[in-house]
């Protein structure tokens, strides 16, 4: 009785790691067998399917939001299968997928629009019909009016005169509370601006909500894409639903205004609205709504993520606060001490550029860029099979010591030189690079500008943890002692 117990007791627990064993590798199986049978030789890219369904989501999440090491994710597919493929396989939410994370490998990936079309992985979040999603000639005239709007020297003057006065006003009140949540205060401030900007909206109790609505709606889109109640991803559609029907009833309002004053508003949405094609059509509601969601939402969060950043970096950095100081004030002197700066300004800015350059290397707001295989593409003796969605993992370079010294320490200085060819790409790259960088780097200059000749501050928890998902800030969301600089 005891013998044949114990051989059952041994039979279980061989039995368990070999069924642990083809769990985890009926995914990487199933697919590979797949290839075969349509592709005979070729071969994938190396990497691992994770488990069935679920994929590699979990690992990726947990080296994010648990371990809070994102790098790791990575960096363990480079030591497991060597960093010379550039390419690996892989199933992060719900799909076989390809990651790229060298700097030959994103080039090739961005600038081949032959090869690669965009796909989010939930496209309804951030539009069907938006510049970040379609192809073609349709792009091609809304990145134009975009960049016409918001990323042109004339449109970049403009907007500098308008937001000042907030950024200012925004400071003052900060220094009078003495202590805040550097997070939550600038996303305040640059959501005010954004909505200006776009929609001519003044900040009231229905900015607030779209404000949340808009929060909800960019944590959903690193989601695993589950509907149910009470998901982070069910949350966010029902945000986008409420946005789109805030957005349509502005549009209605404006259509009303204009029959009845001949007038139309000259902001962001109002350009929309007057689009044409060749054919004299114009942009469906649906159009208008889509771009000026997904504008928002490139504009606003990762805006005000890289501002939040850069106060953070700055606190823990004296010696190059100083340097930023001591520019920063002898440009307002040779103003004769006028505050605000103009556009034309800027280039005179070297080291301040310098500060910018830095801050969206280490925030890397946007970890990854999505695509998609428009057909069966061969890469470095590797095959990505057409329909396979491909991630673009620019953050990979910007952390890797290979293309930065020291890359996650602090140094504006290191930009005394350009990066190596490649190896930096926070806005993307190839004719979808971000049509709103310079108005990124605009918006980011001001506030430093603003920051460093009025104003010192403390951070409160100095080594507060970061969170990575969905955009990388510290937990405690940069509180810190605020005040106007003492004067001499």
């Amino acid at each position: 009785m005891l013998a044949t117990m114990a051989i059952s007791w041994a039979w279980l627990l061989g039995a368990v790691p070999l069924l642990f064993l083809a769990f985890w590798h009926a995914a990487d199986v199933w697919y590979r067998a797949a290839f075969f049978l349509k592709h005979g030789k070729k071969c994938l890219p190396p990497g691992h399917m994770g488990v069935p369904f679920l994929g590699e989501t979990l690992s990726l999440l947990w080296y994010f939001k648990h371990a809070r090491r994102p790098d790791e994710f990575i960096g363990a597919k480079k030591t497991a299968y060597g960093k010379a493929a550039g390419m690996y396989r892989t199933h992060l939410f719900g799909s076989p997928t390809i990651i790229a994370c060298t700097p030959a490998a994103n080039k090739f990936v961005l600038q081949s629009p032959e090869n690669f079309g965009v796909q989010w992985p939930e496209p309804e979040l951030v539009g069907h019909t938006s510049v970040v999603n379609v192809e073609g000639a349709t792009h091609t005239r809304l990145r134009g009016f975009i960049l016409a709007a918001i990323n042109s020297p004339r449109s970049l003057r403009t907007i500098a005169a308008v937001v000042q006065p907030r950024v200012v006003a925004a400071l003052a009140s900060w220094a009078d509370k003495g202590t805040i949540v550097a997070a939550t205060e600038i996303k305040r401030v640059t959501f005010a601006n954004i909505c200006m900007m776009f929609i001519s909206m003044e900040p009231s109790p229905l900015t607030e909500k779209i404000d949340e609505w808009f929060g909800n709606l960019v944590a959903g889109l690193r989601s695993f894409p589950l509907d149910f109640p009470g998901t982070t991803f069910h949350r966010a559609r029902k945000c986008r639903r409420k946005l789109n029907a805030v957005f349509r009833e502005e549009l209605q309002a404006r259509r009303k205004k204009a029959m009845a004053t001949k007038a139309e508003d000259d902001d962001v949405m109002g350009g929309f609205m007057r689009m044409e094609d060749e054919q004299g059509k114009k942009l469906s509601d649906d159009e208008v709504v889509d771009n000026i969601v997904s504008l928002v939402v490139a504009g606003y969060e990762s805006t005000a993520s890289a501002i939040t950043w850069a106060t953070y970096h700055l606190a823990k950095s004296p010696d190059a606060l100083a340097k930023l100081r001591e520019e920063n004030l002898a440009m307002s002197e040779s103003k004769g001490g006028l505050s605000f700066i103009t556009h034309d300004d800027i280039p005179k800015m070297k080291y301040t550029a310098k500060v910018v350059e830095e801050t969206i290397r280490m925030a890397n707001i946007a970890p990854m860029a999505h695509r998609v295989a428009k057909r069966e593409v061969e890469y470095n003796g590797y095959t990505i099979p057409k329909g396979w969605p491909v991630l673009v993992w620019v953050r990979s370079l910007h952390t890797d010591p290979n293309n930065f010294q020291d890359p996650l320490t602090f140094n504006p200085d290191r930009w005394d030189e350009p990066a190596k060819p490649g190896t930096y790409q926070v806005f993307g790259g190839g004719y979808r690079v971000c049509a709103g960088n310079m108005l990124a780097r605009l918006q980011l200059t001001i506030m430093l500008h603003h920051l460093s000749i009025g104003y010192e501050w403390e951070l409160l928890n100095p080594d507060a943890e970061i969170s990575y998902l969905p955009h990388p800030k510290p937990v405690d969301g940069v509180a810190m002692t605020f005040r106007k600089l003492a004067t001499k």
